[in-house]
């Protein structure tokens, strides 16, 4: 049994307000049909319904999230595949449902998508991408990056790069804590998503 239903729109307090338009009114608007944030009732979904119950943390947290999706560097597809590669490590059926149709939308095909599913380097990746799914996978498997990695990934993305790679492991391995700590109600479709066949 889920611990957490999250308010409707008119339950919300002032301040959860502010931070409910700052999630659906913000940059994610343009995104909601690939990448839902609020249910048909208005409620919001997954994480974000859990930022409303601290909602001076929660706006930090979730503008974090903004500035990975809309203001990085990485390509859609780098991103949605970094995302998908921490979705699976931790087991997030939310994160993989909210993020698997932005992944098509940024060119990961059904292959590609199955292959990160079964814990496989997807074939095809252009050399960015490579490299920020071996960075991904081996900085959430070993908690460090090689010599060798960590050389090969400043040649290839930069300081800058390895650091967005280390705050979306970092954000979406945070979202997927409270997740399991609150276990709020999702929408029945989320349920075994990271398994469910795409």
């Amino acid at each position: 049994m889920s611990r957490y239903l999250a308010p409707l729109p008119d339950e919300l307090t002032e301040r959860q307000r502010e931070l409910y338009c700052s999630i659906t009114d913000g940059p994610r608007k343009q995104q909601a049909s690939l990448v839902p944030v609020t249910d048909a009732d208005g409620r919001l979904l997954g994480p974000f319904a859990l930022m409303t119950i601290a909602p001076t943390i929660g706006e930090t947290v979730q503008a974090v999230g903004a500035a990975l999706r809309f203001a990085g560097a990485f390509s859609a597809r780098a991103r949605e595949l970094a995302i998908l590669t921490v979705a699976v490590h931790h087991g997030s059926d939310f994160e993989w449902f909210a993020h698997v149709d932005a992944a098509r939308e940024a060119g990961l095909s059904h292959a590609q998508l199955r292959a990160l599913q079964q814990r496989e380097i997807p074939a095809d990746l252009d050399a960015q991408e490579a490299v920020v799914h071996r960075v991904v996978c081996e900085l959430l498997a070993d908690g460090r990056l090689s010599d060798t990695l960590y050389a090969e990934a400043v040649t290839s993305l930069g300081a800058a790069g390895i650091a967005e790679c280390i705050w979306l492991i970092g954000y979406y391995s945070m979202l997927q804590l409270a997740l399991a700590a609150f276990d709020p109600v999702v929408p029945s479709a989320v349920v075994g998503a990271v398994t469910r066949p795409v």
